[in-house]
């Protein structure tokens, strides 16, 4: 049976470990070291500079962040290679993210 989620309603959200305080995750899909989740960056949103072991794919569905001083708005698409260092990354005013992962 298909699992049914509904991006914008307020379910299923959890506290995003290992992400800055105040990011909710809305986990899509964990199976097999193949993951695609969905954060909520919220106002005043930092991370530093870091790297994957795997392919990380970003859509930016709400709002607008900044990679090392570039502005990105909804609808842009962003691809990280394994050990490609990507960041800092912050959001003044809060974002809605897709994150996919790659399995190693």
């Amino acid at each position: 049976m298909k699992k049914i989620v509904n991006l914008f309603d307020e379910e299923n959200w959890e506290v995003a470990n290992g992400y800055p305080q105040g990011t909710l995750a809305k986990v899509l899909r964990d199976d097999k070291n193949v993951k695609t989740v969905l954060l909520k960056l919220p106002k005043g949103f930092y991370m530093a500079p870091h790297s994957h072991l795997t392919t990380e794919q970003n859509f930016l569905i709400e709002g607008e962040y900044e990679i090392a001083g570039e502005r990105y708005s909804a609808g842009c698409y962003q691809i990280f290679f394994p050990g490609d260092e990507h960041g800092p990354f912050e959001s003044k005013s809060g974002a809605l993210v897709l994150v996919v992962y790659d399995s190693i």
